[in-house]
């Protein structure tokens, strides 16, 4: 069987990136070829796993007219884009009309009166209701409940058809001692630091993190990411920018605090947990469905800096914060990447029974 992984453009710090090549990682160790169906950007090193095919696509709209005309030998394309017609969609980011719902309730007036104009809203909101089509999609994948019942909410997509795989850490990270760390990023030991990780940071709620961390003495919040950092500027933060080193970036943190408006599911939490870090982090993220309070973290209210910040106080104690190291690592290993990928396979061999008829006609 051959698979054809969608996905259009190309980012080194990408969660959708980083995603797509652990998840093909895994299913080019099962024998599967692949082959990867993007633009111009994707680097041929950075794609180990088969050929890749590239199509136009400087917009979404480009992407999907390029990938409907596309002669391919694919038994399976299974998608990260939202692209109608492909037989698998992942959907990764999301709800686009979900999240622009909630955009509203946070951002300031005139971006809501200037929103209908931008065509790119008006675009991807078109193509999701095109790709939640029952004859356009053969199957969803989500990666949380939230996300799931979103789809339900506002398509009339069948709901057997819908599939909950969560997110997958990779390998367990080596990290150096927590003074090793700090001392590599120049850190007192005697500070309490939050970290706040991942791009998006109007999304994310780094300001509601600001906020919270200013409530909290002798804390400092730790930025890591690309991000408008001349908007954000604090007393009490530090922008990294992006970071290589993260086992680093994980050792010198205490807690992950991540106060999203939106997050299907985050990455960054589940690595974070994998690490031995509580998470704080809020209902409007998918992670939060597997995170259980006081034991591997802290779930709060949209746009609430108190209580971001009594979490911050909670987690602050250093014997509060040991107990929880192992559970969160407990809870990390239950989602690896090698159970997304087999829960992930076992959908697209469904949709391709053939596949395992020749191969046994070949044994």
């Amino acid at each position: 069987m051959k698979i054809g992984f969608v996905r259009r453009g190309y980012s080194p710090t990408g969660g959708a990136e980083a995603y797509l090549l652990r998840l093909a990682r895994e299913i080019h160790a099962t024998g599967e070829s692949s082959v990867l169906i993007t633009t111009g950007e994707w680097p041929a090193e950075s794609w180990p796993f088969g050929a890749i095919h590239r199509v136009a696509g400087t917009s979404p709209l480009e992407f999907c007219e390029s990938i409907k005309s596309l002669h391919h030998d694919c038994d399976v394309l299974f998608s990260l884009e939202r692209v109608p017609g492909c037989d698998i969609y992942r959907a990764g980011d999301g709800v686009h009309a979900a999240w622009m719902e909630r955009r509203n309730a946070f951002e300031p007036w005139w971006r809501r009166l200037v929103r209908p104009i931008n065509r790119k809203h008006a675009i991807l909101c078109a193509l999701e209701k095109q790709v939640f089509d029952a004859s356009a999609t053969r199957a969803v994948i989500a990666n949380s409940r939230m996300v799931r019942d979103e789809i339900l909410a506002r398509f009339d997509y069948p709901a057997a058809r819908i599939h909950v795989i969560p997110n997958g850490v990779g390998s367990t990270l080596d990290l150096p001692s927590r003074e090793e760390a700090r001392r590599r990023l120049d850190i007192p030991p005697d500070v309490f630091c939050p970290l706040f990780l991942g791009t998006g940071w109007d999304r994310k709620g780094l300001r509601i993190a600001q906020n919270a961390v200013g409530m909290v003495d002798r804390a400092l919040l730790l930025v890591a990411g690309k991000g408008p950092a001349d908007a954000f500027r604090s007393d009490h933060t530090r922008f990294l920018g992006p970071v290589k080193d993260i086992a680093s970036l994980f050792a010198a943190s205490d807690v992950l605090l991540l106060p999203t408006w939106y997050d299907p599911f985050s990455n960054a939490c589940l690595e974070a947990v994998g690490a031995g870090l509580p998470v704080i982090t809020t209902h409007a993220n998918g992670f939060s469905e597997i995170l259980e309070p006081q034991i591997h973290g802290s779930v709060i209210p949209v746009g609430d800096s108190l209580a971001a910040a009594e979490a911050l106080e909670f987690w602050r104690d250093a014997g509060v914060r040991e107990k929880a190291h192992a559970a969160c690592r407990e809870l990390a290993s239950r989602y690896s990447i090698a159970r997304n990928a087999a829960s992930t396979l076992e959908i697209i061999r469904s949709l391709h029974p053939v596949h395992g008829k020749s191969k046994s006609s070949k044994s």
